[in-house]
């Protein structure tokens, strides 16, 4: 949806009558729970009077403008989307419009798709061409509608305070789909959206659009595999295309660098972290670069192993953990992909080293995928200050790239920030939630009710897991192979996730609870959940995280996690055990459902979530449920 709709004309009178800019101020205050920055509003205020004169002067007033478009399954969000009707069929018309205030621009060396703004910026920026191609590309492979390629949908980027001499270099990027445009063509861009729609009322065709369902995509890890060995799986979107790009002139670089580059991308769940790995790995492996996938995480690997061994069996072989480069020959790789490096670990597990040392000896180009907020364990040294502090001090080059979009929890980047302020780890507290058309949010009132609710999407054929704080003990299964329900609230038990390799009675071997159907029935813990992803996320809050008046408070003495509990200090245990609880809490695509063992923390979050669970299911939730992160 749009933060507004109104047509060519209406976005004119709003800007001259001063209210449009206050107006998307409530309205994204309303969405995100926060207000937009300073440089947002400026940049409202001054690109869309751009955009509102140009369609006046091209006699398109009656176009529909849908100001920041979210894109299907994202929260990213177009600057705006014109709807109408195609001058030669007759048929519903849709331009993709990015809008910039550069004034000057030029490529990165060795690229044609980033740049860089400003000499004194130094931050790569994806081509604005690229970035409009890749947002028509989402519009139409996600929105049902769209997907038969009987309707236009085509792209243009404005660089409304520029002259075409000032981004002479931008113009190297040839597409078919998308058109730079400046203010020294704003004639020639007139001429191209009359092309592109009627001046006809574009009300209809904006309805078409926004009434269509958005088709669920392919779970991640199926569609990892054939991105490694096929391609093509993934469009990469904004700083997704920017990482890949780098790491790509990175390995073209290295051989005739005597510098080391080393390229750090940090993000939130569902950021796209992963389809970044996913596709270097597919497209070095297949221009013949030696390249490696790494994880700390013995679930994910193991995932990840299972799923693309099904394809080839020797490429499974391509996936490996952090502590097997101790013994590497330097350089020995074109790239290795530190995946989760939120889990690299202060010491080499053979003891004699730093683990950060080991990885960024092993390749000519390491990449380090990571979020700030994931560390759980002690002794975890993964952060974006700190790698890239180890690769300064070895004398390599750090190229950082931060993902800020969300895919993960529906695109829902106002979930992600309301779970931010729940645990603390934003300043405010706590905000009362409304549930999203593409994300919802439930307290239960037992865990036998949120099982139930689950239960029923899991039968509907979407993945749905529940997860708990490690506070219950961890039994060796019986003898004749029956899992303990150690989990114990009331009457109600159920048994941990499997703590093995193996299959046990029909449960799934520890690293594939989380994609193997047969996980619903256990309860998964941080450790089987880190990394994946389910349409729906049941979340049980045990007590060693209870909120105390008005505020969170640990409770070291119920966790029976040993390797955090025993070994950190109050604080330290404080922040890993917020953050144990924020990696459970955005697993889920679809939706989440709370649960605290704690009263007094069940009463908090029933006060900030007032939506009914026994509602009746929506028709459309199916349809609704994203089915991977990007």
């Amino acid at each position: 949806m749009p933060l507004l709709r109104l047509s060519g004309l209406s976005l004119l009178d709003r800007i001259n009558a001063g209210v449009l800019v206050e107006d998307l101020t409530e309205r994204y205050r309303s969405a995100l729970f926060k207000r937009p920055s300073s440089r947002e509003r400026r940049s409202w205020g001054k690109s869309l009077t751009a955009l509102g004169e140009v369609l006046r002067d091209a006699g398109l007033g009656q176009v529909e403008v849908l100001i920041e478009q979210q894109l299907p399954l994202s929260s990213l969000r177009a600057d705006a989307v014109l709807a109408g009707v195609h001058p030669e069929t007759g048929k519903p018309s849709y331009v993709v419009v990015e809008l910039k205030q550069w004034s000057a621009a030029r490529l990165v060396p060795s690229t044609d798709d980033l740049c860089l703004v400003d000499k004194l910026d130094e931050q790569a920026l994806l081509h604005p061409v690229a970035q409009v191609r890749r947002y028509c590309d989402c519009l139409q492979n996600f929105t049902s509608v769209l997907e038969s390629g009987k309707y236009d949908v085509s792209g243009i980027a404005y660089l409304h305070n520029a002259d075409d001499q000032d981004v002479a270099e931008l113009f190297r990027l040839p597409d078919a789909r998308a058109q730079l445009f400046t203010k020294t063509t704003r004639g020639a861009l007139m001429e191209h959206l009359r092309r592109c729609l009627a001046p006809a009322p574009g009300a209809p065709a904006a309805d078409f659009l926004l009434d269509s369902p958005r088709e669920p995509s392919r779970p991640l890890m199926d569609a990892a595999a054939d991105e490694i060995i096929d391609g093509g799986e993934f469009t990469l979107l904004d700083g997704q295309q920017v990482a890949f790009s780098l790491v790509k002139r990175a390995v073209e670089l290295s051989s005739q660098s005597d510098t080391k580059e080393v390229i750090v991308v940090s993000g939130g769940p569902g950021s796209g972290k992963s389809v970044i790995a996913a596709q270097v790995m597919g497209h070095l492996g297949r221009n013949r670069r030696s390249v490696v996938h790494a994880t700390g995480s013995r679930s994910f690997t193991t995932t990840l192993r299972t799923v693309v061994g099904k394809r080839n069996g020797s490429i499974a072989e391509l996936f490996n953990y952090f502590n097997s480069f101790s013994a590497a020959d330097r350089n020995r790789l074109d790239v290795l992909i530190c995946d989760e490096a939120h889990r690299i670990r202060e010491i080499s597990h053979t003891g004699k080293g730093r683990q950060i040392d080991e990885l960024l000896d092993a390749a000519r180009v390491p990449v380090f995928l990571l979020d700030d907020y994931q560390g759980v364990r002690p002794l975890e040294m993964g952060s974006v200050k700190k790698i890239s502090d180890a690769a300064v001090a070895r004398g390599h080059i750090v190229r950082r790239v931060d993902l800020n979009e969300q895919f993960r929890c529906g695109g829902s980047r106002a979930y992600e920030y309301w779970i931010l302020r729940l645990l603390g780890l934003e300043p405010g507290g706590p905000l009362p939630w409304t549930n999203e058309e593409n994300f919802q949010v439930y307290v239960a009132d037992s865990p036998k009710e949120m099982e139930d609710f689950l239960r029923v999407r899991q039968e509907a054929g979407l993945t749905a897991r529940m997860t708990a704080g490690f506070c219950w003990g961890w039994s060796k299964p019986k003898a004749d192979g029956t899992l303990v329900s150690d989990v114990a609230i009331g009457e109600w038990r159920r048994p941990w996730n499997v703590d093995s390799q193996r299959s046990v009675n029909g449960a799934p071997a520890s690293p594939l609870w989380a994609t193997d159907p047969a996980g619903f029935g256990q309860i998964g813990c941080i450790y089987t959940a880190q990394g994946f992803e389910y349409a729906w996320n049941g979340v049980i809050f045990g007590k060693d995280l209870v909120w105390d008046g008005n505020k969170w408070r640990g409770n070291q003495a119920e966790n029976k996690d040993t390797s955090v509990a025993a070994r950190t200090k109050p604080d330290e245990f404080e922040r890993l055990i917020r953050h144990t609880y924020k990696v459970l809490l955005t697993r889920g695509l679809a939706g989440t459902v709370l649960y605290s063992d704690d009263p007094d923390t069940q009463a908090m979050l029933r006060e900030l979530v007032n939506t009914d669970i026994r509602a009746p299911w929506p028709s459309g939730d199916a349809e609704a449920t994203p089915g991977m992160e990007r």
